[in-house]
């Protein structure tokens, strides 16, 4: 099936969003690697990605600022066959710290591309990057698997999900209003190779180089150091593997229904207890569990997707199993760990700086 999906992008011209971030430069090492003839435009402004994450390929064209600035907008055409829309704030601890960044990087970006390819005519999908925090029930108590129908509440824990969920409002409204043909794909929690602690510029918290769960217990694994566990551990995620997150994408690009949603997870059930367990098991760490409490803005305890209809309507399924992933992404953290080590005190030196 890959097969079939990657030659529906030959002689395709394909723009990126938030392309040299975790996600967006595996996706598009994926197509530049699999795909003979495709071109691909790339849209970042480095916020949370470097330039390095982009694979080397005559395949790819860079432009580098932010998808808000009319620089860049004006330089968007009615010539591209399918856009993917990355580009967001990362993350919760991040967006809680400086909601107006959220605004400006989450919401606004979705609007302003929106608004300027709402008269494309050769365009054939736009996939948008939503998030399953947004509509997954907020809960400690015994999760059951989140469904792409499942109510919207009014109570979220940040602005990052408020802006992920805002950002399905202007895909809908987009399609039934200007028949943009939006699919939006809502992401569980992605880990995998290329995630590099701290990459991009500074955002304000702690939360600018540990924000994600899986690098931040593999680093410290690795590094025999206290590994921290929030509320015991007992929160549970839906993790999906880098290159499943991007083939969920593709799939989303070439079998979605313009103006559905599709949720790309695994459907599994971990947590973070039992991550945390694998991680020193898998990298023979002595790192000792430190035991933290509960964050006060996270009620997002237990959560999963339901993959019943990215199953039944893409032909998708996520292909890695949680522990198979953590061995590859272990050992793609010890071949980079100097590149993640520069990143990491790349933001120490500016700590020091401003006397934080």
């Amino acid at each position: 099936m890959d097969k079939e999906i990657y030659q529906s992008f030959e002689g395709r011209k394909i723009l990126v969003v938030g392309g040299a971030g975790f996600v967006g430069s595996n996706l598009v090492r994926l197509l530049t690697e699999n795909v003979s003839n495709v071109s691909v435009v790339v849209v970042d402004n480095l916020l949370s990605s470097e330039i390095d994450n982009l694979p080397d390929s005559n395949k790819i064209e860079f432009r580098e600022g932010s998808i808000t600035d009319f620089r860049i907008l004006d330089g968007i055409e009615d010539e591209y066959d399918y856009i993917f829309h990355l580009a967001c704030f990362h993350g919760n601890q991040s967006s809680i710290y400086d909601p107006i960044m959220d605004h400006d990087n989450n919401t606004i970006t979705t609007l302003k591309i929106f608004e300027t390819i709402k008269d494309f005519r050769k365009l054939k999908k736009v996939v948008y990057s939503s998030a399953g925090c947004s509509v997954a029930k907020k809960t400690f108590g015994e999760a059951a698997a989140t469904t792409e129908d499942s109510g919207i509440e009014l109570n979220q824990d940040s602005p990052y999900s408020i802006s992920k969920i805002i950002g399905e409002f202007y895909s809908v409204y987009y399609h039934k209003q200007w028949n943009l043909p939006v699919v939006r794909a809502r992401f569980q929690n992605v880990y995998g190779p290329g995630e590099v602690l701290g990459a991009g510029r500074w955002r304000g918290t702690y939360a600018t180089v540990w924000r994600n769960v899986t690098p931040t217990f593999i680093y410290k694994a690795l590094h025999n150091e206290e590994i921290p566990l929030e509320n015991g551990g007992i929160a549970t995620r839906d993790f999906i593997f880098a290159e499943d997150i991007c083939r969920g994408l593709m799939y989303c690009a070439i079998k979605g229904e313009a103006g559905d949603v599709y949720n790309i997870g695994s459907g599994v059930e971990t947590s973070i207890a039992r991550l945390a367990e694998i991680i020193k098991r898998l990298s023979g760490s002595s790192s000792n569990i430190r035991m933290l409490p509960k964050r006060p803005w996270d009620n997002s305890g237990k959560r999963f997707a339901s993959t019943e209809k990215s199953k039944r309507e893409l032909g998708f399924e996520a292909r890695v199993r949680v522990e198979d992933g953590l061995k590859y992404t272990i050992e793609w953290t010890k071949e980079n760990i100097d590149r993640i080590n520069a990143s990491i005190h790349k933001h120490d030196a500016h700590i020091r700086a401003i006397g934080k």
